[in-house]
């Protein structure tokens, strides 16, 4: 007797992550995959000499100068704070799931492609604070991986945000030592990301999230390899049912 098809556990995870932040007023938005190289560097502050943008670390398309497979979902927070400026609006929440794609060697938590949950908040400025990002993103894996997750924030630097900070949760995968796992970027919106989308820096600020999907998925069921998500083996899937992974 076959099994009856079951959803990956990438689309019930955004559908859970989703509800999570949907309680906290964020909607959702989606953006193109094949992406301008103006919505995934230049509006976001990442000038022309930065590493990023070599042929090492994105992945170019042949004979269409200026696309691009995104390298990150924030390209979308830019197209969505592009449209709050054209509808002359003052306040935004939004989360964007999505696939991004990044040119590099591929290992038990680096793929070459994977999913991202980013996010933001925008309103006039003085009324959102990177203290709103903090309580964000703890009530938002606590509520995830469960009440006794383990969060902390080291500072950083991002062409797009400033101050930045990266948000690490503790991995415990069964039978194997514990240890910080690096799961998203984020900080408060770098003034010049304000002004490239049309807004006014003066006026309006706000904070900016951006992690991988895998990497929490791992963290919550103790997944030892984020490749066994795009091996396309259905004993994967099924597992989840049987809380066996």
């Amino acid at each position: 007797m076959e099994k009856p098809g079951r959803l990956h556990p990438i689309t019930v995870a955004t559908r859970d992550i989703a509800a999570i932040f949907g309680r906290m007023g964020f909607g959702v938005a989606y953006g193109p995959e094949l992406e301008e190289e103006g919505k995934v560097f230049n509006g976001l502050n990442i000038p022309p000499d930065h590493p990023a943008r070599s042929m090492q670390d994105t992945f170019w398309i042949k004979d269409a100068p200026g696309k691009l497979m995104r390298t990150h979902a924030t390209s979308v927070s830019f197209r969505e704070l592009e449209r709050l400026a054209r509808e002359g609006g003052t306040e935004l929440r939004r989360i964007m799931p999505g696939k991004v794609f990044r040119n590099e060697a591929t290992d038990a938590t680096h793929e070459a492609q994977f999913y991202q949950i980013d996010g933001f908040a925008v309103g006039p400025k003085g009324t959102i604070t990177l203290a709103h990002l903090k309580g964000t993103l703890e009530r938002f894996y606590r509520e995830y991986l469960g009440p006794d997750a383990k969060v902390r924030f080291r500072p950083s630097f991002f062409g797009f945000t400033e101050p930045s900070v990266e948000v690490d949760v503790w991995f415990q995968p069964a039978g194997k030592e514990g240890k910080w796992l690096e799961v998203a970027g984020a900080g408060m919106f770098h003034p010049n990301v304000i002004r490239n989308a049309g807004l006014d820096p003066e006026k309006i600020a706000g904070f900016a999230f951006g992690g991988g999907l895998e990497r929490l998925i791992m963290v919550k069921h103790g997944i030892p390899d984020v490749r066994l998500f795009h091996s396309g083996d259905t004993r994967f899937v099924y597992g989840f049912d049987e809380k066996k992974i």
